[in-house]
C-alpha cells in the first residue's frame, strides 16, 4: 500500500495519535527548559537544585506511569487521551500560578506536567499504533510521533519569543488553554477504534516463543534487562541536552535564541528518519534495525562536544534529530514484534517507567555535575561512551533473541 493510500485510508485514527503526540509537548523537556532561567529566578533554585526538583518529579511520574501505562489494555484511547489532556493543562495551570515561595511544591507540578504529557498522552498513543496496526506498524507509529517533532519544531521557538512580551506565567496559562481547546478535537478523532480488541489479540500478533507475554514474564527475561541501559540513555542524555540548553548557550558561542532557532533542522531530521524508519521497519523487522538504535545518539553527543560554532552545532542537533526520529518508531514497534500485542499496554508501561525514569535521571545527574564545576560540553563526551556501550549490549541481546520468534522458528524449522 502507498503512503499517500495508507494516509487517506487511515487519517481520523493516524491524525488521533499524531494530536496526542503533540499534545504531549508541553510536558516535554524542550519545552519545560524553555523557561529553566525563569523558573529558577522565580524560585530561587540553582542549577542542582532545579535539576532535583525535576528528577523527583519525572522520577514519581515514572513509578506511577508503571500501574497507570496498564491501563490502556483495560480502557480505550477515547477514554484516556482526553482525561490525559485535561490533566496536563492542570499541571499548566500550576505551573502558572504557583507563588514563588512555594517551592516546595514545585515537584507535584512537575510530576503532573511529566505524567500526563511526556508519560500518559505520548503512551496512549504509541499503544493505540502498535495495537491497530499491523502490517503497516511501522508507518503508523512514525505518522503518529511526528506530532512531537512538530512540538519540538514550533513550540520553543512561539514561546522563546513570547518570554519578550510577555510574562512567562501567562504563556503558561496560554499552554493550558490550547490543551483544553484540543480536547473536543481529540474526542472526535478517537470516537472509534480502528479494531476491535479480539482483532488485536489474534495470531498475527504473537511474540517470542509464538505466545503472548504478560508484564511480568516480559520484565523477568533476559532481553528486557539487556535493554535497559539503551531504554535509559536517550531520554536521559537527550533530556538532559534540552534541560540544560541554557547553561548550554552561557558556555558556547551561540545564544539561546540562536539555538532554538535550530530546532526546525532538528525537526527535519527526526521527521526524515521517521518516515525512512518506519518503511524500513515494515519491511525488515526491528529485529534487523534494533542493533543500530544508538548509534546515531552516540554520534551526535561526539560532535555536540566538540562544537564550537553554529555550523558543528547544526550537524550535531541533526544528527541527534535522526536518533530521535529512530527512537520514536523502533521500540513501539519492538514491543509487540517481540512480546506480543494481547498485554503491550503493560509492557510498554514498564519500558515507559524505565524511559521516563532516564529523563529524571538525566536532569539531575547535570545539573549536580554543573553545580560541581564540570560543564555540560564536558560531560558529553561521558555520555558518548556510554551510549555505545549501551548499543552494543542491546544489539547482542536483540540478536540472540531474534532466534526465539516466531518466524524464526518457522525457518528453522524449514531448514
Amino acid at each position: 500500500m502507498s503512503l499517500i493510500r495508507f494516509l487517506r485510508d487511515n487519517a481520523p485514527f493516524l491524525a488521533a495519535g499524531a494530536l496526542l503526540s503533540f499534545g504531549s509537548s508541553f510536558g516535554q523537556t524542550f519545552f519545560i527548559s524553555v523557561f529553566a532561567g525563569d523558573i529558577r529566578a522565580a524560585f530561587d533554585l540553582s542549577h542542582g537544585a532545579w535539576g532535583g526538583i525535576y528528577t523527583l518529579g519525572t522520577t514519581a511520574s515514572a513509578l506511577v506511569m508503571i500501574w497507570a501505562g496498564g491501563l490502556t489494555d483495560r480502557f480505550r484511547a477515547r477514554a484516556l487521551g482526553p482525561a490525559a489532556m485535561a490533566l496536563l493543562a492542570l499541571g499548566c495551570l500550576g505551573m502558572a500560578v504557583l507563588p514563588g515561595g512555594w517551592a516546595v511544591a514545585l515537584p507535584l507540578v512537575i510530576f503532573v506536567l511529566r505524567f500526563a504529557g511526556q508519560g500518559m498522552m505520548t503512551h496512549i498513543s504509541v499503544v493505540a499504533m502498535a495495537r491497530w496496526f499491523a502490517a503497516g506498524r511501522g508507518k503508523a507509529l512514525s505518522i503518529a510521533s511526528m506530532g512531537v517533532a512538530l512540538g519540538q519544531a514550533v513550540l520553543p521557538v512561539v514561546f522563546v519569543a513570547g518570554l519578550a512580551v510577555a510574562d512567562w506565567r501567562l504563556l503558561w496559562a496560554a499552554a493550558a488553554g490550547l490543551s483544553l481547546a484540543a480536547m473536543p478535537l481529540a474526542l472526535w478523532l478517537l470516537r472509534r477504534e480502528r479494531t476491535p480488541q479480539s482483532i488485536a489479540q489474534h495470531s498475527q500478533s504473537l511474540g517470542m516463543e509464538g505466545r503472548h507475554w504478560t508484564r511480568n514474564a516480559a520484565v523477568t527475561h533476559w532481553l528486557f534487562w539487556m535493554l535497559v541501559p539503551a531504554l535509559l540513555g536517550p531520554p536521559a542524555w537527550g533530556t538532559a541536552l534540552f534541560f540544560q540548553q541554557v547553561h548550554l548557550a552561557e558556555l558556547k558561542p551561540w545564544s539561546l535564541g540562536q539555538w532554538v532557532a535550530l530546532m526546525p533542522l532538528f525537526t527535519a531530521a527526526t521527521i526524515g528518519a521517521n518516515l525512512v524508519t518506519g518503511a524500513a521497519l515494515d519491511r525488515f523487522g526491528t529485529a534487523r534495525l534494533m542493533p543500530w538504535l544508538m548509534a546515531p545518539w552516540t554520534v551526535a553527543f561526539l560532535v555536540l562536544s566538540q562544537a564550537d560554532g553554529l555550523g558543528m552545532a547544526a550537524l550535531g542537533l541533526a544528527i541527534a534529530g535522526i536518533g530521535g526520529g529512530v527512537q520514536a518508531v523502533l521500540p513501539g514497534a519492538f514491543w509487540a514484534e517481540f512480546y506480543g500485542t494481547r498485554h503491550i499496554g503493560a509492557i510498554k508501561s514498564a519500558a515507559a517507567a524505565v524511559m521516563v525514569f532516564g529523563t529524571a535521571i538525566g536532569p539531575g545527574v547535570s545539573g549536580l555535575l554543573i553545580d560541581r564545576g564540570i560543564g555540560f560540553p564536558d560531560q558529553m563526551l561521558g555520555i558518548a561512551a556510554y551510549l555505545g556501550g549501551a548499543g552494543l549490549l542491546l544489539a547482542w541481546g536483540v540478536r540472540r533473541a531474534a532466534r526465539l520468534l516466531p518466524v524464526a522458528g518457522a525457518a528453522r524449522r524449514a531448514a
